[in-house]
């Protein structure tokens, strides 16, 4: 209900479901990484590792990078691809906390099958 944008790859969410919005919209990109030498996924596809960057509004969209795939980790998987799903935000008397849930794409045994993670921070 706070969300502020529909592309798969971006997200900018009102950090708090408060009408009219308090704060800075929260703004998150993920950028999907070829790593298809990933070893055990040879027949899986196309293979992808994932950069996370949060894009602060207040400082004239400088970016933060939150994660960044080197390898893909083996209780990934083989990752095809990743959507944001959602941000989730903590605060008592300011915000100081989030998760963006990310879906991991896999091929399953009838068609996509999609698992969460989560990249968390503090503000």
């Amino acid at each position: 209900m706070t969300e502020l944008s529909a592309d798969p790859h971006r997200i900018v969410v009102n950090p708090r479901p408060i009408f009219s919005p308090v704060d800075q919209p929260l703004e998150f990109r993920l950028d999907e990484i070829g790593m298809n030498n990933t070893e055990g996924c040879d027949s899986q596809g196309e293979i992808n590792g994932f950069r996370l960057l949060r894009v602060a509004a207040q400082d004239g969209g400088t970016t933060k990078l939150l994660h960044e795939d080197k390898s893909i980790p083996k209780s990934r998987g083989c990752p095809n691809g990743y959507r944001i799903g959602a941000v989730q935000t903590f605060s008592m008397d300011s915000l100081s906390a989030y998760a963006v849930l990310i879906a991991v794409r896999q091929y399953g045994f009838e068609g996509p099958d999609f698992r969460w993670i989560a990249v968390t921070g503090r503000l």
